[in-house]
């Protein structure tokens, strides 16, 4: 089994955009030599309490554990905008990590965060800025997108300072562009990065 260490990829997606810009970070990630990706998802949760997701997914990644966070050199974490906040199951699965917090396992760990809405004007940065909130108090080392990365000065969709960001369109079928596939690899390239020690 591979010892090299690995940059986590941590999102929730229910209409496919949140978790193909996941992929395109994660190919960012896989670009840094000696960093590998570990892409991984959460359930949904539902406000009927009976119900349980099957502890392994039918399809994608497999769902995060605390040990997949704890054992990682760096996070990149995503969501969906929900009304300018990540979306509850992560936030469920984030309130879960007490435990990690009280251990100062993710102190000085390098961490970055992604989302896709489907209003162009619809919270996408105070999103990122709602992920980030955990990890601060986690004691990360945050990362966004410098403006080196020409993507920021081009796009008309998505892709901010806060980290990379992707607009679906009001029906969610606009397709992850070019620009904003770019800005989100640089951004998993840039946490391996710093996981790896290089510097640009």
């Amino acid at each position: 089994m591979s010892k090299e260490p690995y940059v986590l990829v941590l999102y929730y997606s229910r209409q496919g955009a949140t978790a193909t810009m996941a992929q395109h970070v994660a190919r960012g990630i896989e670009l840094v030599t000696g960093v590998a990706a570990r892409l991984r998802t959460v359930p949904a949760v539902s406000a009927t309490c009976e119900k349980t997701e099957d502890d392994i997914p039918s399809d994608g990644p497999l769902f995060c554990e605390l040990e997949d966070l704890r054992g990682c050199a760096g996070l990149v974490m995503g969501s969906p905008t929900r009304f300018g906040n990540m979306a509850a199951p992560l936030k469920y699965f984030i309130d879960q990590t007490s435990t990690l917090w009280l251990s100062g396992a993710m102190i000085d760990k390098p961490a970055a965060v992604f989302t896709s809405s489907s209003s162009m004007h619809g919270g996408q940065e105070s999103t990122l800025l709602s992920m980030l909130l955990p990890l601060l108090h986690q004691g990360m080392v945050i990362a966004g997108l410098p403006y080196s990365e020409a993507g920021l000065m081009s796009t008309t969709s998505g892709g901010t300072p806060y980290g990379a960001s992707h607009w679906a369109g009001n029906d969610n079928l606009r397709a992850v562009d070019e620009v904003e596939a770019g800005l989100c690899r640089a951004l998993g390239q840039r946490v391996a990065r710093l996981v790896a020690g290089e510097r640009r």
